[in-house]
C-alpha cells in the first residue's frame, strides 16, 4: 500500500467527523500509514433553498467526491449510506460499510419532550419526504415546513424559534456529541428509517483491488447485510429522495428482520410490509417485502 491515503469528504462538520473517524480507524490499524482528509463542497451543500427532490436527489452529495476519485485527488470517499444512490456509476464500488450507529429518527425541540406533546398546528421542520409522510400519517394536524442545511444550521433555526420541533437522524447528533439534544428517539417500527440511515459507506474506484483488500477490516458484516437488504427494497421501487420510502433491517445472530413502507407525501396513503428469516436468505426476504408492497399498491401510491 502507498504511504499516504487521501479521503474525500463533504465539508460539513458532521461529514468531516465521519471522515476523520474512518481516518482514525485506519491509523489505529496501520500506524505507519499517513491519512489525509480533504474537504469538498458539493452541490447538495450549496443549493439550500430548494428541496432535494426538486434539484436532483441524493447524488448531489457525492458527485464532487466521486470526481475527486476519478481525477486522482483522493483514494476513497466517505458517505452517509442514505445519501448513496441505489446504482453507482460503473467505475465505483462501496468497499466497506462500518458498524452502524443508531438508525432512528430523533425528535428535537426546545419546548416539548416528545412528538405526542406537540399541539395542533405545531410547526415541524424536516428536509425528508419520508419523515414528512410518517409525521402526517401519525399527526395530520401538524404544519411541516422544509428545513435544509447542515446539522448546526438546522439546530440554530430551531433555537431561533422558527420551528416548534425538528426531526433529524439520531446518528448525526450522537456522532457530534449532541445526544442531549434528542428529546425522543422515534420508534423504528413506526417511524421506519431511511435506507442506510446511520451507516457509513467507503467508496473507491472498482479496479483498485489492493485498496479494496486493505479496507476489508473496516467492514461490519451484519451492518453490510442490513444496509444491502434495505437497498434492495429501494432499488425495486425506484427509491430516491423524490418518493417517501423507508426500510429498516436488523440482524440478530443469524436472523434478519426487515420492515419497509411506502407512502404518499401527505401521509394519507401508506403501506407497510415485513418479513424475517435467515441472513443467508436476505435477498429473498427483501424481494418478499417488495412484492408485498407492490401487491398492496405501492407503485400506485408512488406514481411509478
Amino acid at each position: 500500500m502507498k504511504n499516504t491515503i487521501r479521503i474525500a469528504s463533504r465539508q460539513s462538520e458532521l461529514a468531516m467527523w465521519q471522515s476523520n473517524h474512518i481516518a482514525s480507524l485506519i491509523k489505529q490499524k496501520y500506524p505507519s500509514i499517513s491519512v489525509e482528509v480533504i474537504g469538498f463542497k458539493t452541490q447538495g451543500d450549496i443549493i439550500l433553498n430548494q428541496p432535494l427532490a426538486e434539484i436532483g436527489g441524493k447524488g448531489l452529495f457525492i458527485k464532487e467526491l466521486e470526481q475527486a476519485l476519478l481525477d486522482g485527488h483522493a483514494d476513497l470517499a466517505v458517505h452517509s449510506m442514505k445519501d448513496v444512490p441505489m446504482d453507482l456509476p460503473e467505475p465505483f464500488k462501496i468497499a466497506a460499510i462500518p458498524l452502524r450507529e443508531d438508525s432512528s429518527d430523533a425528535f428535537v425541540s426546545t419546548k416539548f419532550n416528545s412528538l405526542d406533546e406537540l399541539p395542533k398546528q405545531a410547526i415541524v421542520g424536516t428536509s425528508s419526504l419520508r419523515r414528512q409522510s410518517l409525521l402526517y400519517h401519525q399527526k395530520p394536524d401538524l404544519q411541516i415546513n422544509s428545513l435544509r442545511g447542515n446539522l448546526q444550521t438546522r439546530l440554530k433555526k430551531l433555537d431561533d424559534g422558527f420551528f416548534d420541533a425538528i426531526v433529524l437522524a439520531s446518528a448525526g447528533l450522537i456522532r457530534l456529541g449532541l445526544s442531549e439534544r434528542i428529546k425522543e428517539r422515534l420508534n423504528t417500527s413506526t417511524y421506519i428509517p431511511a435506507v442506510g440511515q446511520g451507516a457509513l459507506g467507503i467508496e473507491i474506484l472498482k479496479d483498485n483491488k489492493e485498496l479494496s483488500e486493505f479496507l476489508n477490516f473496516l467492514n461490519d458484516h451484519p451492518t453490510e447485510i442490513s444496509v444491502n437488504t434495505e437497498r434492495i427494497i429501494s432499488r425495486s421501487l425506484a427509491g430516491s429522495c423524490t418518493v417517501p420510502i423507508g426500510a429498516h433491517a436488523m440482524v440478530i445472530k443469524d436472523t434478519i428482520n426487515l420492515k419497509a413502507f411506502v407512502a404518499s407525501p401527505d401521509g394519507n396513503k401508506i403501506i407497510f410490509a415485513e418479513d424475517s428469516g435467515s441472513i443467508n436468505q436476505n435477498t429473498l426476504i427483501a424481494e418478499s417485502v417488495s412484492k408485498q408492497l407492490i401487491k398492496n399498491g405501492a407503485k400506485e401510491v408512488l406514481g411509478i
